[in-house]
């Protein structure tokens, strides 16, 4: 039975968004600041890790900006160092950051892939390995992974992206499978078109975004604040039965 205590908080919870100077993670990071959680954040933009870390604090929260490459090995093992060097332990880990490269199977380059995979699906688990074993000491841990509904309904021109966030999606099962049993919730949310400044840029022509929107039954994009709430929700304790999920933020592309 609920205590009346509110059950999508994040008071006296830590956090680590990975690709929070902009976008998806700017925004992530901003509702979970209002919800009580302190922060770290971290991108490769200084300028814009600043101004996310200024929205942070307008909501009285700790925050601190690492500025880090995700491409290299050394980039998540030191962003998960100087989270728990200054948050003391990571309650939540959420790996957003992600690039993409558009490009068909045949031009994509053996460099491309590469730098996909590292970004897309070995920081996270370079991340996870250096915060999750805080987690299992104190039994109490969240994994937050933004996929795509590219790992899922393959769009053409994103092979590599596709692979990435498809590995990311079991990568996302095998967390849970693995580190279910000490209390730690692993999810991924797979999106549709979210209207990110990207977003926008890349899908607000119509003759490109509506023919988009027309298959999907909402009948129009997401917006980043829908992305950011179902990510407080998973982070926070009303979602504790939830494990092992990849749950489609897509207005209901997936169901037709």
């Amino acid at each position: 039975m609920a205590d009346g205590s509110p059950r999508i908080t994040l008071a006296n919870r830590r956090a680590l968004v990975t690709g929070a100077s902009r976008g998806l993670g700017a925004e992530i990071a901003a509702v979970f600041a209002a919800a009580g959680a302190d922060l770290v954040i971290t991108g490769r933009d200084a300028a814009g890790l600043e101004a996310t870390r200024q929205v942070v604090a307008g909501h009285g929260r700790r925050c601190r900006c690492i500025e880090a490459d995700l491409r290299t090995i050394e980039g998540p093992r030191r962003v998960g160092a100087e989270a728990l060097e200054f948050l003391g332990t990571v309650d939540i880990l959420v790996n957003n950051a992600g690039i993409v490269f558009l490009e068909s199977l045949l031009e994509t380059t053996t460099d491309h892939w590469e730098e996909t995979l590292a970004v897309n699906l070995r920081a996270p688990l370079l991340l996870a390995q250096t915060v999750v074993p805080g987690m299992i000491a104190q039994r109490r841990g969240k994994v937050i992974n933004i996929s795509s509904m590219a790992g899922v309904l393959v769009p053409e021109g994103h092979g590599s992206y596709a692979a990435s966030k498809g590995g990311l999606n079991l990568l996302t099962q095998a967390m849970a499978a693995e580190w279910g049993r000490h209390n730690i919730q692993a999810n991924a949310v797979a999106p549709t078109v979210i209207l990110t400044a990207m977003g926008q840029e890349v899908w607000g022509d119509p003759h490109k975004g509506d023919p988009m929107k027309a298959r999907i039954p909402a009948r129009r994009f997401g917006q980043p604040v829908e992305l950011a709430d179902l990510v407080l929700f998973l982070a926070s304790p009303a979602s504790d039965f939830i494990c092992g999920q990849v749950i489609h933020l897509d207005g209901g592309l997936s169901a037709v």
